[in-house]
């Protein structure tokens, strides 16, 4: 997937993060079952059944129906092997039970959103190119961006936008207001020219990233205005809360959990759930003995987190920010 804050290049085939950290770390065996619950491309999908054959099942999840169309011309060749589940992987568990996909040996999480997605000018992903301002994975599910930002609350959007970590947040929301007033948001020009209004003009341009002092990524001033609408949108964050417990219950013993973050409040969920999961009592340590009877049901395989390597980067910058976290079912 692609990641948070990546810059917006149009013409990049989506390439797969971290792919053969996340296929190793999986241990994948044939004929194993294993779930990728953000199956995007596919590029991941097509590795884990190609290392589980001959007879090894996946059961791929995606709420972008347009993902799963895709997916089944991608993976047709697999598709006696492939569950298509046009849903959010927050219901995995609901869906496991229903097609018996029992003795789930794996479990990855790719977050973030596609290139393919990032290329559909209907859907207003990029702010490098005129579409509407929508930011939803599936369109026909909640509100979108623009709905968002011509009705929500000042004190809301000031919390949408601290959330996906834009440190502009009060006068941005300020400015939103004000515009409203004149005139609807719709597009994502139009949501741009008040971005730059407020924070100045950035890199306009389709390379991959621009670079400032220290060698450090010159991001766009509106990239983490989007990264923070598009959270919102799709409700991200709460999703990877559920999905992690959903996930964590259909392991069978020995089952791996994989996630791939791009933002760093994805990454504190997943490793915040990883620590709690890989230990017992979760009392106050000031507490003379356990009350709350928690017993550990993770080991953690990923105590320091992997990052792709600079080779990996150079070919893929939006892998750029890519964590993998790993921890295997008790």
């Amino acid at each position: 997937m692609v990641g948070a804050g990546v810059a917006h290049d149009m013409n990049i085939e989506h390439t797969p993060v971290l792919l053969e950290e996340a296929v190793r770390g999986l241990n994948l065996r044939p004929g194993a079952n294993i779930i990728d619950g953000t199956l995007g491309s596919g590029g991941h999908a097509r590795a884990i059944l190609a290392a589980t054959a001959p007879d090894g099942k996946l059961m791929g999840f995606d709420r972008d129906p347009e993902a799963i169309n895709q997916a089944q011309q991608q993976l047709k060749s697999f598709l006696p092997r492939l569950t298509l589940i046009n849903d959010s992987y927050s219901q995995l568990e609901i869906y496991v039970k229903r097609n018996e996909f029992n003795h789930v040996a794996g479990v990855l999480l790719d977050l973030g959103f596609s290139s393919t997605q990032l290329a559909d000018r209907t859907r207003g992903f990029s702010f490098q190119t005129s579409g509407l301002l929508d930011l939803r994975y599936n369109s026909s599910q909640g509100q979108s961006a623009a709905e968002l930002l011509n009705t929500a609350s000042a004190a809301r959007l000031e919390q949408v936008f601290r959330s996906g970590e834009e440190p502009s947040y009060r006068r941005l929301t300020a400015a939103i207001v004000a515009e409203r007033r004149q005139r609807p948001f719709r597009t994502t020009d139009d949501l741009l020219r008040l971005v730059e209004s407020v924070k100045g003009h950035g890199r306009r341009s389709l390379h991959p990233a621009g670079r400032g002092r220290k060698g450090q990524v010159a991001l766009h001033p509106a990239t983490l205005v989007w990264q923070a609408l598009r959270l919102e949108v799709n409700d991200e964050l709460n999703e990877l809360k559920a999905g992690l417990l959903a996930a964590q219950r259909v392991l069978a013993p020995g089952g791996r959990l994989a996630v791939i973050s791009f933002h760093s409040g994805e990454d504190r969920i997943v490793k915040n759930f990883f620590h709690q999961e890989s230990r017992d009592c979760l009392c106050p340590p000031s507490w003379p003995d356990c009350r709350c009877g928690h017993k550990r049901q993770l080991k953690l395989l990923t105590k320091k987190v992997v990052t792709p390597t600079l080779k990996e980067i150079s070919l893929n910058p939006r892998a750029r920010s890519a964590k993998l976290r790993l921890a295997e079912q008790l």
